[in-house]
């Protein structure tokens, strides 16, 4: 599709849109269904961009939708530039990208360029073609270790759990040499030093830009360059996502990806609109999250530390302080995200103690957990940067923890240790109506079941409800949007003598408080009260601030 025929831009510029941007993250096959089939989808999603119109985002992020096997819900692409059917057509997309301008949001696509599908034609004829073709050095192809070759190439291992090395067979059914995945063995690594790789990712960034897309959010986007030689990790003892601080980890923010995505900026910015790429860069530190976005490089990077916090007022502080700390040298913004498709769903993790990580199996106490989310939420949408909204949670979703073992879809699930295989509970598809053979996901239920008691949680359910979530996260947005510099800059001034556990900061003409303790607070009211995560009464210029609530004042 040529540039002359791209979609319009958004009715709404502003420059340097994507520093205090809300996007919202759109998980297709879990966002709404728009053939009957249980599956999410294109049409589905087109149909429901009102909604999120009128929820007061600015952007919409798609995970991805391109050909694939699905062997890992659509991160294993097999064409790069067409659409999978179960999602619908490249007509579907372009209609989609031009109802979202239309209604003033931006449309972010999922980019995968650490590795492909096995059923990429690359890979195929790779395979097909056997030792000695060309094609095998666009992937790192490997003989093995042992007498035989009958072991792996080095330690590496899988995040999903298990050697990330897979042996081939030879066209003439030998044993053959081994192929790299950090992920499934459906997934193998593109080899990021042969200049084919790199030439045909710029096309495919081309390729949407004319489409019209807004920008990328770029998966696995520290893990492009491994270290020359393919060495021995040695040690397998810390977080098989995360790199070492100084990048020594061999195949995880290896310096080398820097150049990829400055190349990258620079077709970013030949393009008009100011379009965008957004880093998934699993770093041990936010230090190195800022290498991603110097000003040559990518606009953002996701904050996996500020994610990873718990509902505690000094650690919050102190990844607050850090991130922003570490974003001014490079002058980017601070991103902001409590869920994704990856972890288990905040409203859970927060009903949790602390210490569980972010793969959470039970549900721990549902009350006290969307207590807590819906005074996170209203923190973080408080604080100087852009801000992520997974779909779902606002409505206060919680995980399905209980799925049964037959349903699942989740590859890690099927496999040893890696990233124990619950991500399927934060991806059950979301409710709309409050009747229906899937509460309005679609008429031919829906891929993953949901729970009876989301016909209360859904969006018709909260509608108009003053109490509600929704309708806490349509007022939030609403002012966050009216009062501009809430998002803007790159600092919060902590007030002095906020008493423990509470979190107090300034910005222009605004307060927020948040107590992270299960008691009452009672403090000085610091003006007058914007919006709150529970109700609250002020008296004589004081007030009780509730246990695990936010508020935000006007002073």
């Amino acid at each position: 599709m040529t540039q002359h025929l791209a979609a319009p831009a958004p009715a709404h510029v502003s420059t340097e849109w994507w520093r205090n941007a809300v996007i919202y993250q759109v998980y297709p096959r879990s966002f709404a269904d728009g053939n009957g089939d249980g599956m999410g989808d294109l049409a589905g999603a087109r149909s429901r961009l009102p909604y999120l119109r009128d929820l007061g985002v600015d952007a919409v992020w798609l995970s991805p939708f391109y050909a694939s096997p699905q062997a890992d819900a659509g991160y294993d692409v097999a064409d790069y530039r067409a659409i999978d059917p179960m999602f619908g057509t490249l007509l579907d997309a372009d209609g989609l990208i031009r109802d979202a301008h239309a209604l003033g949001l931006r449309v972010i696509t999922d980019l995968v360029p650490n590795h492909s599908s096995d059923q990429h034609d690359w890979f195929k004829r790779a395979l097909a073609e056997g030792p000695g073709s060309a094609l095998r050095d666009r992937y790192h192809f490997r003989p093995g270790k042992g007498a035989d070759g009958e072991l792996p190439p080095n330690d590496w291992e899988s995040v999903f759990g298990g050697p990330a090395w897979t042996r081939t067979s030879n066209p003439d059914g030998t044993d053959g040499d081994w192929y790299l995945h950090l992920f499934a063995p459906e997934q193998p690594d593109f080899n990021w030093e042969h200049p084919a790789v790199a030439d045909e990712f710029r096309s495919i960034l081309r390729f949407w830009l004319d489409m019209g897309v807004d920008g990328f959010r770029i998966d696995v986007a520290h893990g492009l360059v491994k270290a020359e030689g393919l060495p021995d990790l040695g040690s397998h003892d810390q977080l098989k996502l995360l790199g070492s601080s100084d990048g020594g980890t061999p195949f995880f923010d290896q310096d080398g990806v820097h150049a990829i995505y400055r190349s990258w900026r620079k077709i970013l910015d030949e393009y008009p609109g100011e379009r965008i790429g957004v880093a998934e860069a699993w770093t041990p530190t936010v230090e190195r999250t800022a290498n991603y976005v110097r000003p040559d490089e990518l606009h953002q990077a996701f904050n996996f530390q500020y994610l990873g916090t718990h509902w505690d007022a000094a650690a919050l502080r102190e990844v607050i302080d850090t991130s922003l700390a570490a974003m001014r040298p490079v002058d980017a913004p601070a991103t902001w995200v409590l869920s994704n498709h990856d972890v288990t769903r905040h409203t859970t993790r927060f009903a949790n103690p602390a210490g569980l990580g972010t793969q959470i199996r039970t549900a721990g106490d549902p009350e006290l957990g969307l207590r807590r989310a819906r005074a996170a939420t209203l923190l973080m949408l408080a604080l100087p940067g852009s801000a992520y909204v997974y779909q779902g949670e606002e409505l206060g979703l919680p995980d399905v923890t209980d799925l049964p073992d037959e349903v699942r879809q989740d590859p890690s699930f099927f496999r040893a240790a890696g990233q124990d295989g619950f991500r399927d509970g934060c991806r059950v598809p979301i409710p709309w109506t409050v009747e229906g053979p899937s509460y309005g996901f679609g008429s031919g239920g829906s891929w993953l079941p949901q729970p009876a008691s989301w016909a209360g949680l859904s969006v018709e359910a909260q509608t108009g409800d003053p109490h509600s979530t929704l309708e806490l996260y349509r007022s939030a947005l609403a002012v966050r949007r009216d009062r501009t510099g809430l998002g803007a800059g790159t600092d919060v001034t902590w007030l002095p003598d906020a008493p423990a556990g509470v979190l107090a900061f300034a910005r222009e003409g605004f307060v927020c408080t948040a107590n992270t303790t299960g008691e009452p607070v009672r403090m000085a009211a610091p003006g007058r009260v914007l919006l709150a995560s529970t109700e609250v009464t002020c008296d004589d210029g004081e007030f009780d601030l509730p246990a695990d609530t936010t508020v935000w004042w006007a002073v």
